[in-house]
């Protein structure tokens, strides 16, 4: 059994106490909490309709990094390749995956979204980052189970243990032979750490975004999002009330979202929105998964994990991220100094894969460092 680090446990305690809230507030307040209550923005996926994308890629310049502030320019490509959105069936549960393949790969960049795993809100930076790496890498994008635009599962919850098992299973079963880079956004880079532990040998190289790893007990919107997902009644009603969100027309629905949470979106963002967040199934799914989240990432970090495969591990932290605040940052440079830490502030936030800028600035930074580790190393 894992200890809970002291300060946590009056969080628990504080749980306990809040189990009966008050209700959740209706009108234009509605889309900005639920936003809020995920550990990464909300993407979906209607208008792609499971089809090609072409991706026209340009030739860039190469790219320089320095520890915690990044300077760089784009990498060299000259690659035409079509990005596949397709149904994967992992274990028995259909799996929205968002891939590009080379021709001849050297290795295979593995994306785990954040909380909701849907995972098309994530194109531009998919599209982005196997042009930076210059064909050189196959890019699989892989969604969550239970969080996708058809209700598959018949409204099966899933945790986050279920939720690393999944990615697990789909790698067993895509018969990779080139090593695995592992890319997590938010806690998709704590699930990104679990599957580094699971796979030793096949993972070479772990990047985590605006990683989620601990409880921050500074934020109130934090305990807030705490309250709704630990009780059952609260987080049912809000899933009803953002499911009935639905019935509206598509461009009433889309205008909701553009002048409430979505003022500086991209086109694909407002439109994966429209399509997966007035969903029931997916709700449930966001909300039960963010409670066994915070349920465990109540416990002590494993710091001995980190130290050992420090080499293995960067991050990169924003300013003002209630998820991945620099307290954070700070204990990982205390507890295991070798792990390549970097800061954004360009100030793409959280939830940078909203924004076509923030998706390019991001994998710019994952190219530079894929690229930097491996002129130091053989893989």
């Amino acid at each position: 059994m894992k200890k809970r680090c002291p300060c946590l446990q009056d969080t628990a305690k504080k749980w306990k106490r809040h189990r009966s809230t008050k209700g959740v507030k209706l009108g234009s307040q509605m889309l900005p909490r639920v936003v809020s209550l995920t550990s990464g923005p909300l993407p979906f996926i209607r208008s792609f309709h499971y089809r090609h994308f072409q991706l026209l890629i340009p030739k860039t310049d190469t790219a320089n990094r320095t520890n915690r502030e990044m300077g760089f320019d784009d990498l060299h490509s000259d690659v035409k390749k079509c990005v596949n959105l397709r149904l994967c069936n992992v274990s028995g549960c259909m799996t929205e995956v968002l891939e590009v393949h080379a021709d001849h790969p050297s290795f295979h960049v593995v994306f785990v979204p954040g909380n909701p795993g849907i995972i098309t809100f994530y194109k531009e930076f998919v599209e982005s980052l196997f042009e930076l790496l210059g064909g050189t890498a196959s890019v699989s994008a892989v969604g969550y189970a239970g969080q996708t635009e058809k209700n598959w599962e018949h409204g099966k919850l899933f945790s986050l243990q279920e939720q690393i098992d999944h990615k697990m299973e789909f790698i067993k079963g895509q018969n990779i032979e080139v090593p695995l880079v592992l890319v997590g956004h938010s806690i998709g880079s704590y699930i990104s750490l679990e599957m580094l532990r699971r796979l030793p040998k096949k993972a070479v190289y772990c990047i985590g975004l605006y990683p989620f790893l601990a409880l921050n007990l500074q934020s109130k919107k934090q305990s807030t999002i705490v309250r709704i997902a630990m009780s059952r009644v609260p987080s049912t009603v809000l899933s009803f009330l953002v499911a009935s969100l639905g019935l509206l027309p598509r461009q009433v629905l889309r205008l909701i979202f553009k002048l409430s949470v979505g003022k500086s979106w991209s086109n694909t963002a407002l439109e994966a929105g429209c399509s997966h967040l007035p969903q029931y199934h997916t709700m449930r799914n966001v909300l039960f998964m963010a409670r066994t989240e915070f349920s465990k990432l109540s416990e002590t970090p494993d710091w001995e994990f980190m130290r050992e495969n420090q080499d293995k591990i960067t991050f990169l932290y924003g300013i003002d991220d209630h998820w991945g605040p620099l307290e954070m940052f700070e204990e990982i440079s205390k507890q295991a100094s070798g792990i390549a830490l970097s800061i954004e502030r360009e100030g793409h936030t959280h939830g940078f894969c909203c924004t076509e800028a923030g998706s390019l600035w991001v994998a710019r930074h994952v190219a530079s460092l894929i690229k930097n580790k491996l002129a130091i190393s053989s893989w």
